[in-house]
């Protein structure tokens, strides 16, 4: 199937080190409410640096209202995916809700292929389109991608 003008563009877009990190600033700011709740930014800790490092990512799936489960878009070689199975002590700021302490847990590849199941589910054209996008950035196709388990450890 031939690669949509979005997809190569937002492969484009996911290569750009100032674009994906653009949204860090507007949390920072105290500006994350405007992403609502399908964005969050996680705070984790360089694993041989030992300083905070900042990411954000869509959230695909809320168990319990105190656990949240982020997707890897690049795998397992994500830097912040090999961070948090370092120390799986974090901090998140969703909505309204800033730096909330939380432990990252990796799931087993099959509850991550059912949480994204769910996820395409849920939302067909939004998984269609990352999907796409996914595969022209890594030159791969997407069949599953690593799931992580957020709990909350602070309650609201």
């Amino acid at each position: 199937m031939p690669t949509s003008t979005g997809a190569r563009l937002g492969a484009r877009i996911l290569r750009t080190r100032s674009l994906v990190r653009a949204p860090i600033h507007l949390y920072r700011a105290g500006l994350g409410f405007l992403f609502g709740t399908r964005m969050l930014m996680l705070q984790h800790t360089g694993r041989r640096s030992g300083a905070p490092r900042f990411v954000v990512l869509e959230v695909v799936d809320r168990p319990a209202a105190d656990q949240l489960v982020i997707v890897s878009g690049f795998g397992v070689s994500a830097q912040w995916y090999r961070n948090i199975q370092a120390d799986s002590k974090v901090r998140v700021w969703i909505g309204t809700r800033r730096g909330v302490p939380a432990i990252a847990t990796p799931m087993s590849a099959e509850d991550s292929a059912t949480a994204l199941a769910r996820y395409a589910d849920a939302h067909p054209v939004a998984w269609e389109r990352l999907r796409a996008t996914i595969e022209e950035a890594t030159g791969a196709p997407v069949d599953t991608l690593p799931m992580v388990h957020l709990r909350l450890t602070r309650p609201h």
